[in-house]
């Protein structure tokens, strides 16, 4: 079969969960003898919009969109049909005989509906709530609230301060940036985003400085309305454009596949499916032992990944706990500067460390030195990637009973559970944990059994089989 994966983002610039999925389960399919492209969407201004980019990673052929949201609209950002010409003509000349999409983040809901209208079966892998949550599929508040439930004029007061396209001066930039790239390999790219992040930084520095006059508290209330109706708008398209077209999701966790059941999705046309990882990078590992604790966040530092719960919780111990163990933080410093910046603040008050980012090839190590990995996520995660590779390690986890991430974790038996984004509650199972360490030694029964990608390719090859012959089943008859 010829396979094409799609997304948004890939390896290497993107090293989060379902770029890695998607790597390994296409490798695992490419293994099994099947022809695996994948299509990725991308923001890059040094290259020019709406064009598709060949490479390779890994032996995977990678096309890649560039997706420089010049949008007109806030519609835009679910249904472009820009994008959609694109996507169609590179159709066109693939010729796939089954298209897997992983989100449609810089991408179109066009795109799905093309692959169906030219007879080519369509799965879809729900790995966060974007069809639900149009803030990046973290059903999160811009006040860090969990959004429960979706109510489209909440949802308009959360994103009205979304910067979802590029304003005037920043398209020319970009223009100017990839011609310059284009004529003499000049890439000024990554100088022009630190700009505008640092302009972007003062900003909201004078805009929370300054009161709204009362004109500019009726303009922001109007738009907040005028994106109340077009969520209502972008939840009923989406599902009456998706549904028809879509012969399966996969739900990573039954979690999620409840919520997308409450959103509309046939029970028949949902199936749950638990993420499998690539085992051969923990085979032969072994763990380490310690005289302290050694507590660790693996992950991107980002607010929903409630790292600031962790450092917060961690400073709420004695300083005689703390003595016991270390904190050690693993991510990447390079993304929203004002976190990053608290993060660091509360790491040298606590007295945690900051590690910065780990190759794939060390995170098995990183785990296997590590005696509780902390998962505080403030958000409905689905299936963390770094949570099963954990698993495989055998490393006591100690997650928020939330969502996905909370379904991972059998308390007593794989590690435990506290109250999500409650550092008091946190900061008691820790202090427990350092005062007890061989609570930890009773944990992992011999039977754990950790599923391999490999299970996912065959699970995937049948489903490929059985939505084809569906998809040829329904085709009109040749006339005679």
């Amino acid at each position: 079969m010829r396979i094409l994966f799609v997304l948004h983002d890939f390896l290497p610039k993107h090293p989060a969960g379902t770029e890695i999925y998607t790597f390994e389960v296409a490798k695992e399919l490419q293994r099994r003898g099947h022809d695996v492209h994948i299509f990725a969407a991308e923001k890059e201004i040094g290259l020019p919009n709406l064009t598709v980019h060949f490479r390779e990673y890994e032996g995977l052929p990678v096309h890649e969109l560039t997706n420089n949201l010049f949008y007109s609209s806030f519609e835009e950002t679910w249904d472009y049909p820009h994008v959609v010409t694109t996507f169609s003509l590179f159709l066109d000349d693939l010729k796939p005989d089954v298209v897997h999409f992983m989100h449609l983040l810089y991408l179109s809901v066009g795109c799905v509906e093309e692959v169906s209208r030219r007879g080519i079966p369509v799965l879809y892998t729900l790995h966060d709530y974007w069809l639900q949550c149009a803030r990046y599929g973290q059903r999160i508040h811009t006040n860090g609230n969990i959004c429960h439930d979706i109510v489209p004029e909440v949802c308009g007061e959360c994103l009205v301060d979304l910067k979802y396209k590029q304003t005037r001066v920043e398209r020319a930039m970009a223009k100017g940036i990839a011609s310059l790239n284009s004529k003499t390999g000049v890439d000024l790219s990554a100088p022009a985003r630190s700009l505008g992040d640092l302009l972007k930084g003062r900003g909201k520095k004078r805009a929370s400085s300054d009161s709204p006059s009362a004109e500019q508290t009726a303009e922001r209330q109007a738009r907040a309305h005028e994106i109340a109706v077009q969520i209502k708008d972008r939840d009923v398209v989406l599902r009456e454009r998706l549904l028809p077209v879509v012969y399966r999701f996969l739900a990573p966790s039954n979690f999620l596949r409840d919520r997308f059941l409450d959103w509309g999705i046939p029970p028949d046309q949902i199936d749950y499916c638990r993420t499998g990882i690539n085992l051969d990078a923990f085979e032969g590992v072994e763990r380490t032992t310690s005289d302290s604790l050694r507590v660790a966040f693996i992950g991107t530092p980002a607010p929903h990944k409630g790292v600031h719960v962790l450092l917060e919780a961690w400073g709420k111990l004695s300083g005689e706990q703390r003595a016991r163990g270390s904190l050690q933080i693993f991510g990447g410093l390079d993304h929203n500067p004002e976190y990053i910046r608290r993060i660091q603040v509360l790491s040298e008050e606590v007295g945690a460390s900051l590690m910065g980012a780990l190759k794939r090839s060390e995170v098995a190590g990183a785990l296997a030195r590590t005696d509780v990995l902390v998962i505080p996520s403030i958000w409905y995660e689905n299936s963390p990637l770094i949570i099963l590779e954990a698993l495989a390690t055998k490393t006591p986890i100690l997650v928020s009973d939330l969502g996905g991430m909370a379904e991972l974790v059998d308390p007593g038996v794989t590690g435990f559970r506290f109250k999500v984004n409650d550092s008091d509650d946190l900061s008691k199972v820790l202090d427990r944990l350092l005062s007890n360490p061989d609570e930890l030694s009773a944990l992992f029964p011999d039977d754990l059994v950790i599923k391999p990608v490999s299970r996912d390719g065959e699970i995937l090859e049948d489903l490929y089989a059985e939505a084809i012959a569906h998809v040829s089943s329904q085709a009109p008859s040749p006339s005679p």
